[in-house]
């Protein structure tokens, strides 16, 4: 079920809905006839129904804010607590709102990590990045590939108002900048290819399910965390890092 929730979430990243029932668990999102075609790519069993008017805000229902980390983390339409700490991110075109398990498993292994540079590879919506930023890491840089994703992420550190680098490049093939810490919330095999790489002496990993963990040489489990059947790890290196690439491209 929960690789079921997280094609649904690369499918729709704004939300869908769940429904359970006795031995069934139903998931249903708001889209156009590309997006059903794009689930039935995915999906053996998909059915469509036409929806009454006014749909194209009822997704907002299902988006509410969260606590993690001492922070609170929510939607535009939402008021923050005047006497906490907030993250505003919008639920819509890039993976990140602050309520996934993995994006809330980062940010609270980021809460008990000391303080410093940070980079935030594969950063979506640019979520964890400006709530590093609210914990106090200094400086902190988003990268992400996706285009979209550095738009988004971009204006999320402008609805925050905080100072983030955000910028569009592979991790694999650009030059990235030496941070003390970086977070990896993506796939485990993309997790384990960063390992490889050592970009950073901490690395706070998640986007793989309960029971698995990244596998390299070189690195340590600090800490391990599990939240709604998905993992999230804390890895130090056991040297120094091999690459520490220059920052003045940026």
């Amino acid at each position: 079920m929960e690789i079921a929730r997280a094609h649904m979430l690369e499918l729709v990243p704004g939300g869908f809905e769940e429904v359970e029932g006795p031995g069934w668990i139903e998931l249903a999102a708001y889209t156009d006839s590309a997006g059903e075609e794009r689930m039935r790519k995915v999906f053996a069993e998909v059915s469509a129904l036409s929806v009454e008017d006014g749909w194209a805000d009822r997704w907002r229902d299902f988006h509410h804010p969260v606590r993690v980390g001492g922070l609170w983390i929510g939607p535009p339409w939402e008021q923050p607590p005047s006497d906490e700490q907030a993250v505003v991110v919008d639920p819509g075109r890039a993976f990140g709102t602050g309520a996934h398990p993995t994006t809330r498993a980062c940010i609270e292994l980021l809460a008990g990590l000391e303080r410093g540079a940070l980079l935030d590879a594969g950063c979506g919506s640019g979520v964890i990045a400006v709530a590093a930023v609210r914990l106090g890491f200094r400086p902190v840089i988003a990268v992400d590939n996706n285009p979209v994703a550095v738009e988004v992420a971009r204006e999320t550190v402008r609805r925050n108002r905080v100072a983030v680098a955000v910028h569009g490049l592979d991790v694999f093939r650009d030059a990235v900048p030496a941070t003390d810490v970086m977070v990896a919330n993506i796939e485990l095999a993309v997790v384990e290819a960063l390992l490889a790489r050592r970009l950073s002496s901490t690395i706070v990993t998640a986007g793989y399910l309960a029971g698995e963990r990244p596998r390299a040489d070189g690195w340590t489990v600090a800490r391990a965390l599990e939240l709604e059947g998905w993992a999230a790890h804390v890895l130090v290196a056991t040297d120094e890092p091999r690459e520490r690439l220059v920052t003045s491209c940026y």
